[in-house]
């Protein structure tokens, strides 16, 4: 029997009051901290294959267990798609063969920034059920209050974010369209489950929320 899933518990009711500040500030002022590690070793692999891989690409950000990831392969045969998650505890569950994809263990922003940076942009950009770092003290840990955010603007195409969080996902389209960019937000239909965070919100009877903009 599946275990159900709590709704996110918030001491933040509206959009954050540091929201817009925030966002012009990452968008004036390029993130410049150093590589790690660990970061640098799944950019040199990624580099290899996009040197050897001609394929536009698609990008799974926040990927967990790589679920998300081969069936956005399955959908996208004619892109090179790349899963990136932090946890090797999460990747290490991935279950199918991964020929057609590339699944690396990183922070996802830290690439973001390496793929901007050598030309690279993609055509979609998926962030599937990213932590929602639900208290207002952490507004920089979300994507959109992350430095970061401005690399995954410079990368252009299809961005659909997903959570089971409203606000998350109203706050995401609102850093969108300080920097520009033009979307929509709207609850996400029935279909099969993309990866086990939806299936599991899903069966416990969350509304599950998703914005969907082109940056050009």
């Amino acid at each position: 029997m599946q275990a159900s899933s709590r709704p996110v518990i918030s001491n933040q009711q509206g959009l954050h009051p540091r929201l817009a500040q925030t966002v012009r500030r990452h968008l004036e002022q390029p993130c410049l901290s150093p590589l790690a590690a660990h970061n640098r070793a799944a950019w040199d692999t990624l580099a290899q294959q996009l040197a050897s891989d001609p394929r536009p690409l698609v990008l799974d950000s926040f990927c967990g267990t790589g679920m998300s990831t081969a069936q956005l392969a399955t959908a996208h045969p004619q892109h090179l798609v790349i899963g990136i998650d932090r946890s090797a505890h999460r990747l290490a569950l991935h279950q199918g063969e991964h020929g057609q994809y590339v699944l690396l263990q990183a922070e996802c922003e830290p690439l973001w920034r390496e793929l901007a940076r050598a030309g690279y942009r993609v055509d979609f950009h998926y962030l599937l059920y990213p932590n929602p770092w639900p208290k207002a003290r952490h507004l920089q840990r979300r994507v959109h209050g992350h430095p970061g955010f401005a690399d995954l603007l410079a990368l252009g195409g299809r961005v659909e974010l997903r959570s089971n969080w409203p606000l998350y996902v109203e706050e995401f389209g609102v850093a969108m369209h300080l920097a520009g960019v033009r979307g929509c937000v709207q609850t996400v239909p029935e279909a099969p489950p993309l990866t086990r965070f939806e299936d599991k919100y899903r069966a416990s009877g969350h509304t599950l929320w998703r914005y969907q903009g082109r940056i050009r």
